[in-house]
């Protein structure tokens, strides 16, 4: 079977231990079925697994990637949801504290199957494309439920999306535009801050810049670098929702101060449900929203896409076709 694998690791070089070609392909567990993929995206997360972060070197090799679309074994359209439960977990499974992502205990969708259980299977919206849909299950997923799960806030409230570029902060943006949020957005890099305001921000500032007013909710991914301006930039009672350090996890005062005196909320955010990836997948449809691609590649030419995610030269997602 034609896979992407992490087959070594390094965090130095981490596309020395990239494997693109075949590969034996894994047995299919019992109570799993099969999909044929005919696209995957691509994440930060396999960057990490190549660098040794999250993946054991005892599990090498590991086939990467946890966003697919494909049919399942009856033909049927669907989208991949890459949340794995733990044997008998019955709740939300996104505090499972034992939950995996596809490509960290079971191999990944950068494949031409992949291996699922039975009811992480979500229909694909005829709507979408099959390389927008492909963009869903993770960056989206996560946003999703950082904007209308955790974030507490309602259409013509003002939100701060921190580090606009990236997988989830982009689609933050795209997905408070569309709900009818005012978006801000920051970046470093000028171009960045300009896609922002083509996907929906009303308002764009260098990183730390004042703001013209107060928040009432921050999507937080970048961490260390962004957290003082996050803090400061909500109004009292005001929320931010993480779910990322991509700067790091020690910012350089915890603010905390500000924290209790402004009576603020910090609420962590890990992925969405089953039920959320369902529900996104509706809204991006009915709403006619496109997720903002980077680029359509074919799946052989994977290290290239993996090369620009680690030079920070990708602007929304990476997605191959099989």
């Amino acid at each position: 079977m034609f896979a992407v694998a992490a087959v070594a690791q390094s965090a130095t070089d981490p596309l020395a231990g990239l494997h693109v070609g075949e590969l034996d392909e894994p047995q299919t567990p019992e109570d799993w079925v099969s999909v044929d993929v005919v696209a995957a995206a691509l994440n930060h997360h396999d960057l990490w697994s190549l660098k040794g972060v999250g993946l054991p070197a005892e599990r090498l090799p590991m086939i990467l990637g946890c966003d697919a679309v494909g049919h399942d074994a009856q033909g049927n359209e669907v989208i991949v949801y890459p949340v794995v439960s733990s044997p008998g977990w019955g709740a939300d499974v996104t505090m499972d504290p034992k939950r995996s992502l596809l490509s960290e205990i079971y191999p990944g969708t950068l494949a031409e199957r992949v291996r699922i259980p039975a009811g992480n299977l979500v229909p694909k919206p005829k709507g979408l494309s099959w390389e927008q849909a492909a963009c869903l299950p993770t960056a989206w997923l996560t946003a999703y439920r950082m904007l209308f799960t955790n974030a507490s806030v309602s259409p013509g409230d003002t939100i701060l999306v921190q580090g606009a570029g990236g997988g989830v902060a982009t689609a933050a943006i795209q997905l408070g535009a569309a709900a009818g949020l005012r978006v801000f957005a920051t970046s470093r890099d000028g171009a960045k801050r300009e896609l922002a305001r083509e996907l929906g921000a009303i308002e764009v500032f260098e990183s730390g810049a004042r703001l013209p007013e107060r928040v009432d909710a921050v999507i937080e991914t970048v961490g260390a670098a962004t957290w003082s301006h996050s803090v400061n930039a909500l109004r009292p009672g005001g929320t931010i929702v993480l779910s990322g350090a991509t700067s790091g996890d020690a910012p350089a005062k915890a603010e905390l101060t500000k924290i209790f005196f402004k009576q603020l909320r910090v609420i962590g955010s890990t992925m969405g449900t089953r039920e959320e990836l369902a529900r996104l997948a509706r809204f991006v449809a009915d709403r006619g929203l496109e997720p903002r691609i980077d680029a359509v590649l074919p799946l052989a030419e994977a290290r290239a896409g993996l090369e620009r995610m680690a030079a920070g030269e990708v602007n929304g997602k990476i997605v191959f076709r099989t």
